[in-house]
């Protein structure tokens, strides 16, 4: 059985959307085992509307939540939540693979690096959404919002992170990395981009493609889209909202008059087709790169859907063997032979 923890006190629509989520995983994988933390009064109050294998599943009691309004390093400290107990077992236990949660991103950062812990020589991990592009696949975009602000050396190893993932999860060979800039010209960008750029080009284990716009994501140019966290959560929310814009025009369109509602019917299943490849929750939340362990943060409106989404995901990621992957890529990277001014890269 492959064990994973579930925050289910995590997210907007918890416990409801995080045990039905739960629930679906469970049927969609006969392999899943999975553990629930949280308030075991409400979670089993949940549970108690379904048929499920009680077999592979346990609820963990913890009495607290941390809340979006928590400070994330006062609220480990201080609470005894459903998200770090989580962690601790998800750190204590060999067994357990991964971790997904929908609770506060601070939260699930903090707790990752204090707790569970970084892989040997990654310097901060990243927020990896799977964004779907235009080829009917995914490209990978990190960081989309973990550290707003980078260093060269951060953003290299974000190439790696995300060519280990693209390979472990999507099955992708030698995948395409290119650098989000405002250009796609070699001496586009700022000091940090220029940088970044330079060394990428000298890197093992990267294919390296050049820079990209932001365009370029959803156009599938490449399959790994690195930026610093604060460029990368612009160009994804971005990126959901202009999906949401065309959905809810096609919409108001389609239903404007009695021809336009006639001539849906003719254009359903395209529409529906369409609608599925612009789900941004296809595969639940975006992955937290970097860590001992797979983490997977759900977006805290995740509905039960998302979440079930999600834990497929997580079991995808580590039955792919991603973390072996980015420690022999860091291996081969010779990272320590690059250097930038004032810093090591």
């Amino acid at each position: 059985m492959l064990k994973i923890i579930l925050d289910a006190m995590g997210g907007d629509n918890a416990p409801y959307a995080t045990v039905a989520g739960a629930v679906q995983a469970l049927k969609d994988d006969k392999q899943l085992y999975l553990i629930l933390t949280g308030r075991q009064s409400e979670i089993q109050a949940e549970l108690d509307k379904y048929s499920y294998d009680k077999t592979r599943l346990e609820i963990v009691d913890c009495p607290d939540v941390i809340d979006m309004n928590d400070i994330p390093t006062e609220a480990i400290k201080r609470k005894q939540s459903s998200l770090i107990a989580a962690y601790w077992m998800l750190k204590k236990e060999d067994d357990i693979c991964a971790l997904v949660t929908a609770g506060s991103t601070g939260a699930t950062i903090v707790g990752g690096q204090l707790i569970l812990g970084r892989i040997r020589g990654i310097k901060r991990p990243a927020l990896c959404p799977a964004i779907p592009n235009s080829r009917g696949g995914v490209t990978l975009l990190l960081d989309c919002g973990a550290n707003a602000e980078c260093k060269p050396v951060m953003l290299c190893q974000f190439a790696l992170l995300g060519s280990a993932y693209a390979s472990a999860a999507f099955g992708i060979k030698n995948p395409k990395v290119g650098l989000l800039n405002n250009g796609t010209e070699e001496h586009k960008g700022d000091a940090l981009r220029q940088e970044t750029y330079k060394y990428l080009s000298k890197m093992n284990g990267v294919n390296f493609i050049g820079n990209i716009e932001g365009r370029d994501i959803m156009l599938g140019e490449c399959d790994v889209a690195v930026a610093d966290g604060f460029s990368g959560n612009i160009a994804l929310k971005s990126m959901e909202g202009c999906g949401k814009l065309v959905l809810s025009v096609m919409k108001k369109q389609f239903t404007s008059s009695l021809s336009s509602k006639i001539g849906y019917l003719f254009a359903r299943k395209s529409i529906k087709g369409m609608r599925g490849q612009l789900d941004f929750d296809k595969y639940g939340g975006a992955l937290l790169l970097g860590l001992k362990k797979p983490v997977i943060k759900s977006h805290g409106s995740s509905k039960p859907g998302s979440i079930a989404n999600s834990i497929a995901n997580a079991a995808s990621i580590y039955r792919g063997r991603l973390v072996p992957a980015v420690e022999e890529l860091l291996k081969d990277a010779e990272l320590d032979s690059l250097t930038v001014e004032n810093d090591e890269v």
